[in-house]
């Protein structure tokens, strides 16, 4: 099998404590061949290091750029994978983004330790545009996630915004199991993306890497959390 074949052209990325079967993201999946669901993390342990790790593996794996399709937590780990290597994704379209403030680098709540550089996720994310396509999805009634807040992640990133009003979640709890709205969406992006001139000289993106990266950056301050953790327990 070659690698065209082996790599997927769009990552669904679910979020804190994955998705059931009814999920919208499953049914995507079905309507979606050459989809591929990210595997590999913990769902119930948002570590924001492993989980944007394991979606920079599926980006570097890919045979071309990846449009990215992610759920609540799942959305903060994209944009910082994505962040590290623009040129290799096609586009990224976040619903429900989880508020980075109520998660820590080890995971659910912020920390509020003196000694620690980062105490919760806003501090860390992405502070500019992503430099990819892409579409942030939100709702008025989201309790992981206020409008106003989902408002300005969506300007930080360059992101174009879709409020749903009353939505809650966008999650099976919501009424979002079947959602042809996000396949039509999806599709008219993808074909707008086909007609925009390709300005690829043909040489292979390069990753952002060493200690300059955003994915870099995360893990060291992981570290550096999970030992002072560890010193004081």
């Amino acid at each position: 099998m070659n690698k065209q074949s082996e790599s997927a052209s769009v990552l669904i990325v679910p979020g804190f404590k994955g998705n059931g079967e009814a999920h919208w993201q499953n049914w995507l999946h079905r309507q979606l061949p050459g989809s591929r669901v990210l595997a590999g993390v913990s769902w119930s342990e948002p570590i924001l290091a492993e989980w944007a790790e394991r979606i920079r593996e599926e980006i570097h794996r890919a045979s071309r750029p990846l449009w990215i399709i992610a759920h609540s937590f799942g959305c903060l780990a994209s944009v910082v994978a994505a962040a590290d290597r623009p040129g290799n994704v096609a586009g990224v379209i976040l619903v429900a983004p989880a508020d980075p403030g109520r998660f820590n680098l080890l995971g659910l709540g912020p920390l509020d330790d003196p000694r620690l550089a980062v105490k919760s996720l806003a501090e860390i994310l992405p502070g500019k545009s992503l430099g990819v396509p892409g579409l942030l999805i939100a709702s008025e009634t989201d309790p992981w996630m206020p409008l106003s807040c989902a408002q300005h992640w969506a300007s930080q990133w360059g992101l174009e915004i879709m409020n749903l009003r009353d939505a809650g979640h966008i999650n099976t709890d919501a009424g979002f199991g079947p959602w042809p709205l996000l396949l039509e969406l999806f599709s008219a992006m993808r074909r707008e993306s086909q007609l925009r001139p390709d300005s690829d000289d043909g040489s292979p993106h390069r990753m952002a890497r060493g200690r300059g990266s955003l994915l870099a950056q995360v893990r060291r301050h992981t570290r550096t959390q999970m030992g002072l953790l560890t010193t004081f327990m």
